[in-house]
């Protein structure tokens, strides 16, 4: 079991001093990951339902930083050796594939191979509207994206070629590649569909809510979908925000669960040494 801090470049953590300090402290007290949250912008008043809180908003979304992810990531992978990078998640339909896989190429390659990459097809209308995105096809965009992601660090030492009604590109050369064959990608977001395209095409599932039991519905629908396409459910990594009680975390472990995730401990720089040295120690409790 591992344990990774959400929300790492969000709000007070866009200043260098303190994203270098969650970074740095994180790294020293044991947390395996730091994981990244994406809006290129909010536009006002916006009127789509925000799915993580009952109020249909997002938290402080419209007054505090968010720092593009990408390069908040490689900020603290340069002051860091060994935490692993992740984005949670990354709104890739927005994004033109070409781009952000050299992106994410030149960051795995800088931090020696730490980048993971959770990706989602986002929930903000107003959004996409403003980048001139398309919402209705967001998720056979999604979809059609890793494809082409996988293509670009596959091939692209030679050249990549994907062709689909959402990219094309032929005999494009790419590099630098990833550290490694590839970077992982995980699949964010907790409803089936989600969890159908995690056991299709994905490295990895999270889901950002749910009790134990809908958890457990959805590692069911992961498994499935990997086997009907000739995958091996097990090597699909599941994350998960980490519960409160011990009893929620040890069925959430039988489920097959192996990182969670909780908040930075602390949002300024006084407190945040010794809130992540307790979260260390809980760490350490927690085996």
């Amino acid at each position: 079991m591992v344990v990774g801090i959400v929300f790492a470049n969000s709000g007070v953590y866009a200043d260098p001093q303190m994203a270098a300090l969650l970074a740095q402290t994180a790294e020293a007290n044991g947390v395996e990951s730091l994981w990244t949250v994406e809006h290129v912008t909010i536009p006002k008043d916006y009127e789509s339902q925000y799915p993580y809180s009952s109020s249909g908003r997002a938290p402080g979304a419209e007054t505090s930083d968010i720092p593009d992810p990408l390069i908040w990531l490689a900020y603290v992978a340069a002051v860091t050796t060994r935490i692993k990078l992740a984005t949670g998640i990354l709104i890739l339909p927005q994004r033109n594939p070409l781009v952000v896989a050299k992106e994410i190429a030149t960051l795995d390659k800088l931090s020696a191979g730490r980048a993971i990459i959770g990706v989602g097809s986002g929930w903000l209308e107003e959004e996409f509207s403003a980048l001139d995105v398309s919402f209705h096809d967001r998720g056979e965009r999604l979809d059609d994206y890793i494809s082409a992601l996988r293509t670009i660090w596959r091939d692209g030492a030679a050249g990549a070629s994907h062709h689909s009604s959402f990219a094309n590109f032929d005999a494009c050369i790419s590099l630098p590649q990833p550290a490694g064959p590839t970077v992982p990608i995980v699949i964010g977001g907790h409803t089936k569909r989600a969890a159908r395209r995690a056991g299709e095409l994905g490295d990895g599932f999270f889901p950002g809510k749910g009790t134990p039991d809908e958890l457990g519905e959805l590692v069911d629908i992961v498994h499935e979908s990997a086997r009907r396409v000739g995958r091996n459910p097990d090597t699909i990594e599941l994350t998960t925000g980490l519960p409160r009680d011990s009893d929620a975390t040890n069925r959430l472990v039988d489920l097959g669960f192996t990182r969670f995730t909780v908040p930075p401990p602390a949002w300024d720089l006084d407190s945040l040494p010794n809130a992540m040295e307790r979260l260390g120690q809980r760490i350490d409790d927690l085996g």
